[in-house]
C-alpha cells in the first residue's frame, strides 16, 4: 500500500448540462479552476459511449479491457479520484454504476459518455498531497503513485 496525506480545500457543486461530455468537462474544470487532486461523488442521468467492465482475461498483463457500450439513457452514481498525469494535467478516474429497465452496468466510465438532461457532481479538492498518475508498463494503465 502506498499513501500520501492532504487537507480538504475547496468543494465545488456542479451541475453538468444535457450533453456534457464525462470525464471531459469535469477536467476542463479542473484545469480552470486550478485543481489538482481531487475526489467527486456524482448522480444523475448518462447516455453514450462506454464502460470498461473488466479485464477480458484477469491474469493478462497488459490487460485487454471489456467495453460495453452505454445505449439509451440510464440513471447514473460515481465515485472517481482526479490526479495529473505525467504531463501535469488533471486527469479523472471515473467508476459508477448505471441502471435502466431493472439492470445495472458497473464500470469505468470511458470518455464521451454523455450527461442526458443532468448530473449533479461535488468536488472536493485535495490540497499539499503529492500523487501522480504514472504509466505501468506490465498493466498498461495510468496508475496512482504517492509521495
Amino acid at each position: 500500500m502506498r499513501a500520501a496525506e492532504g487537507k480538504l480545500g475547496r468543494v465545488f457543486v456542479i451541475r453538468l448540462d444535457d450533453g456534457d461530455k464525462i470525464p471531459d468537462c469535469i477536467e476542463k474544470f479542473a484545469i480552470e479552476k486550478n485543481i489538482s487532486h481531487g475526489h467527486l461523488i456524482m448522480v444523475g442521468g448518462v447516455t453514450d459511449g462506454q464502460v470498461v467492465v473488466g479485464p477480458r482475461i484477469s491474469d493478462q498483463m497488459p490487460s485487454d479491457p471489456m467495453l460495453l457500450p452505454v445505449e439509451e439513457a440510464h440513471e447514473v452514481m460515481g465515485l472517481g479520484v482526479l490526479a495529473p498525469g505525467e504531463d501535469g494535467k488533471p486527469v479523472l478516474h471515473l467508476h459508477a454504476a448505471l441502471g435502466r429497465s431493472g439492470q445495472t452496468l458497473t464500470g469505468c466510465l470511458r470518455p464521451g459518455v454523455k450527461t442526458w438532461l443532468v448530473v449533479e457532481v461535488i468536488l472536493y479538492e485535495i490540497t499539499g498531497v503529492k500523487a501522480q498518475r504514472v504509466m505501468h508498463p506490465r498493466s498498461g494503465f495510468a496508475l496512482l503513485e504517492t509521495g
